[in-house]
């Protein structure tokens, strides 16, 4: 190795583990304020819907009106983001869903809090794919993958950690006069408003503008993501018409619903499943975290082996068919035990998924397109997997008092987006090989 390379590579590895350190560590403590004010309402369920007087139906349509209004927000919220800047629209969508999950607390009945979920989904809308979309101003292609599974490890974490959490905060029953219901949304709303305004003072809107990199680091970062940039694109720039027709779009909007529903579904309405054999409240939220804790730690390493392969089509199909295999082995469960063992195969596969496919769905966009692109497959993906899935689990549990019965059609929507991503990617090489081709 020449001197000269030497002296790049360590510029590039001083560079990136400044970009790493500085960026990815605060955004997952926000990403996981953000997650753990999403899903507490799967535990405040455990005390909330018998004060409120909330059927099994009822109930999973307050939860899925959350991703109905994230649907319809997360495009618009991304493209404010590009235009305003990350630094003060990552702070203003945190700031909003911090207080809105604060007022949580104040719903009297099945109306209230339906509306107050609506909100909730819009005050939040964005803050994932803008920070998916943040951070490729940042990374390079090669280091996606293993960052982005790094980031989106606090998907897993959240309920880890805050299922214990959670339902901890629910024995502060009747403290100066709240339900533990209500302590529970005022006290994890708290924390996202103050991380809402360190986000005015802790991020920068784009590499050129970075004051605390090196003059050449800045320049090397800048280089090489305007290098990266002109490369030519399975998806160019189209206008957002053409985006919602381009048969990449769909598809990976698809795929990205199968991992959605599992995650969306299990984080709603997972505590009332393991609750059902017996447990209380406690001991259902210590006992809710494993399956998370296995996802927190695999998801990772999943990431770093697709790097490493520089492979994406079979590690973003596989952990979807995990999560089949497991959802669908559910239904033939009849104990404690093997009921987490399935929920484990399920969101490991849910979670894994996540780094390699939003580094392959970031490599088929194009600059022009990556902003709207991502939080449509997003957006999507949450429609389906948390709006429709979380609501036909609450329908199939009122018709057959069966909860795992409601997780076959999630499973089946696994398998088949694992296979329309093997299909796809397969599309897409022949057509770059047919390009490549001399005319």
């Amino acid at each position: 190795m020449s001197i000269s390379e030497h002296d790049m590579h360590a510029l590039e590895k001083a560079t990136m583990r400044r970009v790493i350190l500085r960026l990815v560590p605060f955004l997952m403590v926000c990403y996981f304020c953000a997650l753990l004010d999403r899903v507490n309402v799967g535990f405040a369920a455990l005390q909330m819907n018998k004060d409120l007087g909330l059927t099994p139906a009822m109930f999973g349509l307050a939860a899925s009106l959350f991703f109905v209004s994230y649907f319809l927000v997360e495009v618009p919220s991304n493209l404010a983001l590009q235009k305003v800047g990350a630094r003060r629209w990552i702070a203003r969508i945190m700031i909003t869903w911090g207080l809105v999950t604060a007022c949580m607390a104040f719903v009297v009945g099945p109306y209230s809090l339906y509306a107050m979920r609506f909100i909730l989904g819009a005050a939040e809308a964005g803050f994932f794919p803008g920070a998916i979309l943040y951070l490729t101003y940042w990374l390079p292609a090669e280091y996606r993958a293993r960052i982005l599974a790094t980031f989106t490890v606090s998907i897993p974490l959240a309920t880890f950690l805050g299922s214990p959490l959670s339902v901890s905060l629910l024995e502060l029953d009747g403290a100066l006069g709240l339900k533990g219901w209500q302590w529970l949304f005022v006290l994890e709303g708290i924390p996202t408003i103050l991380l809402g305004i360190a986000c005015l003072f802790v991020l920068t809107d784009r590499p050129r503008d970075a004051k605390w990199l090196g003059e050449t680091e800045r320049a090397w970062l800048v280089g090489r993501l305007d290098e990266e940039a002109a490369r030519k694109k399975p998806i160019g720039h189209i206008s957002l018409w053409q985006l919602v027709r381009n048969k990449y779009f769909l598809t990976m909007a698809l795929v990205c619903s199968g991992a959605s529903a599992t995650g969306s579904v299990l984080s709603v309405w997972q505590p009332q499943m393991i609750k059902s054999f017996g447990l209380t409240n406690l001991q259902t939220g210590f006992v809710n975290a494993i399956p998370y804790g296995f996802a927190t730690v695999l998801m990772v390493l999943w990431g770093r082996h697709s790097d490493r392969h520089s492979e994406r089509r079979w590690h973003t199909a596989i952990p979807l068919l995990f999560a089949a295999f497991g959802l669908s082995y559910l239904y033939l469960t009849g104990s404690i035990a093997t009921a987490i063992l399935a929920v484990t195969f399920a969101l490991v596969g849910a979670y894994s998924f996540k780094g390699p496919f939003w580094a392959l769905s970031a490599g088929w966009l194009s600059p022009g397109t990556l902003a709207a692109g991502l939080a449509g497959i997003n957006a999507i993906s949450n429609l389906i997997g948390g709006g429709l899935m979380v609501n036909v689990v609450g329908l199939v549990k009122d018709a057959t008092s069966s909860f795992p019965l409601g997780m076959l059609p999630v499973a089946a929507l696994d398998a088949a987006a694992a296979i329309s991503v093997i299909l796809i990617s397969r599309a897409h090489a022949r057509e770059a090989h047919a390009a490549a081709l001399p005319a």
